[in-house]
This record gives structure tokens, C-alpha cells and sequence, in this order.
């Protein structure tokens, strides 16, 4: 497993037999109360100079409570769900050589199921082609409640894990062993036991039923694209909410015949995230068996460079029939997730939301944790709602009217990109998405079908630890996802 075995228990921090103990404190001034059970660990904790900031942790030596190795790690002022999620899986994340930890945060009450994210977040460990693995995470975490944890919320905790866990496995495959038809083998295989449907499209039956961006993406590569249908219905969800998740999966991303710098192109094995966690959302979504159906829709292809490749200036039609220039093949992302949301659009979902590592100017407007959102206001008020429950950063930008204009190309329906002008680049792809976005019913003069974009770009990896988070894949939206699934199907 690659996050620890997580339970719960009522009996106090002292009273559990662990290889060593986590403490969560917010300031000492704050922390009289909670230190109650603990003699000498004040005295210890000012000899140390701690501060309670927020995820600092340190080893604590206090002979009067205890001679196993204890940390503490500082919860902040106000120990929020969110500051809680972050100090523990902090502490998780930084406290090594253990087989077992115990881990208590006096006073927070209510905050179980947030304890227990920081510790399957906070645990993950990927190290599957190392040769010294060295000092290794906890494999197993016993946390401290005052009092029973509802069944319902340790089955959230392990879903989450769980979700997490499979984006950051299959973003930290090395693109060798993760091409198109791979991703989709290891979907089939994520979903196996589970009620979920699972239908691939290979090149043949991709170009049968008209996927040209996909295919004009992929066509470089000697590894052919795939698109993969997931499809979640309990029975009990006749009449409930439809939800369609579309996910950018690009397996590798040169930049095709748009070759990228060299330096650009280190981490591109990363850009199948958006694919990675529509998957995983449909899966924790049927493990927790949520009354709503989640559709999932992967747009899977390897970028290259080839003889066979797309040029730029080549004409690629889309799914619905759109004919789009394709001025720079670097600007793939879009081309992939319009055939998807055509496809997403057909079966008239109540709302779509897409996922990708769509544009690098996402991560110059709002750096490397904030998501960027986009969409119709009601769909997108909705979701920024429950990334604020889930104690994830996302941020609203604008799809401004005024640039529609820049979209027309000469020679076809669109152009894929503005050649020589990087200004509000995130939201020129996102208005270029919008335009694939179908309608409530087959009517005509039916409304848009509601959307979410979120261009995960910045948030989805990062190149320094943070709170529960490790550097490398984060898993961004995920939580937020869910959120937004299950807070709609009550």
C-alpha cells in the first residue's frame, strides 16, 4: 500500500503502543489545557523555543511523559480542519524510520476525518525503483480520538487516500512503461471489482467514429491514442445528478513538431494528470457508493515528433465536426479534450467538468498552488464551494467575451493557438474548450450544458514539500471533486 494502514482509537496518546508518537499543538499559550496529560512536556517545548507555527515539527525530549521517541508539530493559532490536515500530514510526511505512529490532537474534536487525510496524504510514499529506499514512512498510524469516528467518514478518509494515492502512482510512472494503451490497462485494473463500466477506443475505432483531435495528436507517435469511457450508475441514482469528468491524458508531451526547450520537456510525463484524476475520482466515487452518476471520459495520446506528426498549419476536425488550424502543436491539451467534451456532451450530463495541465500561463497568473477555474458562474460557485470544504486553492478567472475574435482562423472553424502573443493565454484555451461545451437536449435552442474547466497546470505537481503534500504529483482537485459529487447528491 502506498500510504499507511490507518485506524482509529479512543484510548489517550500514552495508552497506545507505537514505535513512536506525533503530538499536534497549536501555541504553548494555547496549548495549557491540552498538555494537561503530558508532565514536563511544557517545560521541554519552551526549552526548545517551540512556536506552534504551523507545520513545524520538532523532537521533543520530556522523560516525565515518556521515552519513546515523541514529535510535536504545530497546528498554528487557530487549528483549523485545513491546519490540521497540513500539520499532521507534515508531521506523517517528515517523521521516518517507524514502523508504527500514534498521533493525537488534543481539543480537536469534529476534526478526525481531517487528521486522518494529513495521514494518508501525508504518508505516501512512491519509491519503486529505487535501489536504497533508506529511511522508510510509517506503514501503520493510530489516531488518538476522544471519541468514535463515524464509519462514514473513515470510508471518506480511505477513499481519498486511495484516490490520491492512484494520481500520484500513475504520474510517477515513467512515460516508458505509461503509454496509451498502458494508462488504459491500468484503468481497467484500478476500476476491477467495482461497479463501473469500461470501454477503450483504439486508432481504429477512433478514426471510425471521427476523433480527430485525438488522433491528430497522437498520429506521431508509434504508441496509438486511446480514449477511455468510464461509466458509474448505481441503480439507486435513477433521476439523481449526472456528472461527466473529462481528463486531459497526454502520456508524454515533446510539444510534437512544436519541439519544447529541452528544459521544458523534463516532467512531461506529468501531463496525464488530468486523465489520472478523472479515474480516480470515478473510483471513490463507487467506493463510497454515492447515489449520482459519474462518467468518465479519458483522452489518452503520447505527443511526438515524427514523420508522421502533425504539422503546424495542418487542419485537424474535431469529434462534432469543428475544423481547427492547428498553429502550434505544443497546444495539444485542447485538441484532445475537445473530442472528449463533444463525447461528454452527447450523453447530457447536468453538469461537465474537465481536468488538465492545460497551459503554462496558468502558472504565471496564480503560481503553483491555486487552481485555475473557469466556467459558467452557477457550476463554478458551486465547485469553488467545496474546494473551500476540502481545503484545496482554486481561483475564478474570466472568459472574456472580447477575445472570441483571436479563436477565428482563416482556414478552418478555430485556431489552436495565438502565435507570438502570450497575453491571457489560460483564458484563450479556455474559451477555444467552451466551444465544445453541447446542450441540456437535442434541441437547438436547449441551454449549454453547465461547465467547470480547471487547469491544474501549476497545482498539480510541485518541485518543494508543502503540509501533507510531497514534492513531485499532488493530486490537486481530487478532494474537491469529490466534494462537489457527493455535496450535490445529498
Amino acid at each position: 500500500m502506498p500510504f499507511p494502514e490507518l485506524s482509529y482509537t479512543t484510548a489517550a496518546l500514552t495508552d497506545i503502543d507505537a514505535d513512536a508518537w506525533v503530538l499536534a499543538l497549536p501555541p504553548l499559550d494555547d496549548a495549557i489545557a491540552a498538555l494537561a496529560g503530558f508532565p514536563g512536556l511544557d517545560d521541554s517545548l519552551s526549552a526548545l523555543g517551540f512556536t506552534g507555527n504551523a507545520g513545524s515539527v520538532v523532537r521533543v525530549f520530556a522523560p516525565e511523559t515518556t521515552t519513546r521517541p515523541l514529535f510535536v508539530v504545530g497546528t498554528g493559532a487557530q487549528p483549523t480542519a485545513d491546519a490540521l490536515r497540513d500539520a499532521v500530514g507534515a508531521a506523517v510526511r517528515t517523521t521516518t524510520g517507524f514502523t508504527t505512529l500514534a498521533v493525537a490532537a488534543p481539543g480537536a474534536v469534529g476534526r478526525e476525518r481531517a487528521i486522518g487525510e494529513g495521514v494518508v496524504l501525508g504518508g505516501y510514499r512512491f519509491d519503486d525503483y529505487k535501489s536504497d529506499r533508506g529511511a522508510q514512512r510509517a506503514a501503520r498510524v493510530v489516531v488518538s480520538s476522544p471519541q468514535p469516528v463515524d464509519a462514514d467518514d473513515t470510508a471518506a478518509v480511505a477513499a481519498i487516500g486511495s484516490a490520491s494515492a492512484l494520481v500520484k502512482d500513475l504520474v510517477n510512472t515513467p512515460a516508458e512503461w505509461l503509454g496509451p494503451q498502458e494508462f488504459a490497462e491500468r484503468a481497467i485494473e484500478a476500476l476491477s471489482g467495482l461497479p463501473v463500466t469500461v470501454e477503450v477506443l483504439d486508432e481504429a475505432e477512433l478514426a471510425a467514429q471521427g476523433f480527430g483531435g485525438i488522433l491528430g495528436v497522437g498520429k506521431g507517435s508509434d504508441r496509438p491514442p486511446r480514449f477511455v469511457r468510464l461509466d458509474y450508475a448505481p441503480a439507486d441514482a435513477e433521476g439523481a445528478r449526472h456528472v461527466a469528468l473529462v481528463g486531459k491524458g497526454i502520456t508524454f508531451d515533446t510539444g510534437g513538431l512544436s519541439l519544447k526547450p529541452p528544459a521544458s520537456m523534463v516532467g512531461m510525463k506529468y501531463d496525464m494528470c488530468g486523465a489520472a484524476t478523472a479515474l480516480a475520482v470515478v473510483r471513490a466515487v463507487a467506493e463510497l457508493a454515492l447515489p449520482v452518476r459519474v462518467t468518465g471520459w479519458l483522452c489518452i495520446a503520447d505527443n511526438m515528433p515524427s514523420g508522421r506528426a502533425t504539422r503546424p498549419g495542418d487542419v485537424v476536425r474535431i469529434l462534432d465536426g469543428t475544423t481547427v488550424e492547428v498553429l502550434n502543436t505544443d497546444a495539444e491539451g485542447r485538441l484532445v479534450l475537445a473530442d472528449g467534451l463533444v463525447a461528454a456532451s452527447r450523453a447530457h450530463p447536468d453538469v461537465i467538468v474537465d481536468i488538465a495541465t492545460l497551459t503554462g500561463a496558468i502558472t504565471v497568473a496564480l503560481g503553483n498552488r491555486y487552481a485555475g477555474v473557469m466556467g459558467d458562474d452557477g457550476a463554478v460557485a458551486a465547485y469553488l464551494a467545496a474546494a473551500q470544504r476540502a481545503g484545496e486553492l482554486a481561483w475564478q478567472l474570466p472568459l472574456p467575451d472580447h477575445m472570441e475574435d483571436e479563436l477565428d482562423s482563416p482556414i478552418a472553424d478555430l485556431q489552436n493557438a495565438k502565435i507570438g502573443d502570450p497575453a491571457g493565454g489560460s483564458l484563450f484555451a479556455g474559451l477555444f474548450l467552451r466551444r465544445f461545451i453541447g446542450r441540456t437536449s437535442d434541441a437547438e435552442d436547449a441551454p449549454r450544458i453547465p461547465w467547470v474547466h480547471l487547469d491544474i497546470a501549476g497545482a498539480g505537481t510541485t518541485k518543494a514539500a508543502f503540509g501533507a503534500t510531497d514534492k513531485g504529483p499532488t493530486a490537486a482537485t481530487v478532494r474537491s471533486l469529490v466534494e462537489f459529487i457527493s455535496g450535490g447528491a445529498q
